[in-house]
């Protein structure tokens, strides 16, 4: 486990893989966090990453309530890049944020992702999410050489005619 700082509420909470019951509290606390209310895109997550090898849906309950998530998996050969973790979402509810939450969730799949024998982990954050910036930079996850690109589906280029 990492030598981060974590409550007493975070050290009773029991991090176990997400069950199809769950998701209407990971629903709920995505919502809380977002804004955005996303019932069939966690529900599809449910089924892509429950209980499948080297696929992470995890919960950590408190007293029986959900109260934080994190989702993950390891991914091969992507553009050359050896086997790695990636981790695609994290959330804690935010009456329990500051606890330690985030990182035991993120210790957990940590430990898994060792087990799967890989040695990098990965994630994406928003520029503009300071918060999420914050937890994975305080856990030790920094800037590397790849980088993101993107464009819109409906971008066209400039005719030669245009650009001349």
């Amino acid at each position: 486990m990492a030598n981060h700082s974590v409550n007493a509420a975070s050290k009773r909470c029991v991090v176990r893989p997400a069950a199809l019951d769950d998701v209407p509290d990971v629903i709920r606390i995505d919502a809380g966090n977002t804004g955005l209310p996303k019932p069939e895109f966690w529900r599809t997550q449910f089924e892509r990453f429950g209980g499948r090898p080297q696929r992470y849906f995890l919960v950590a309950e408190d007293d029986g309530e959900v109260i934080a998530f994190i989702l993950g998996e390891v991914r091969a050969w992507e553009f050359g890049s050896p086997p790695c973790g990636w981790i695609f979402a994290i959330g804690v509810d935010s009456e329990t944020r500051m606890g330690g939450l985030g990182t035991r969730l993120f210790d957990a799949i940590m430990e898994r992702f060792r087990g799967d024998g890989v040695d990098t982990v990965r994630t994406m954050v928003q520029v503009q999410d300071q918060l999420l910036m914050s937890f994975f930079r305080s856990q030790g996850m920094m800037a590397r050489p790849s980088i993101q690109l993107e464009i819109p589906v409906d971008w066209e280029p400039m005719s030669s005619e245009a650009a001349g």
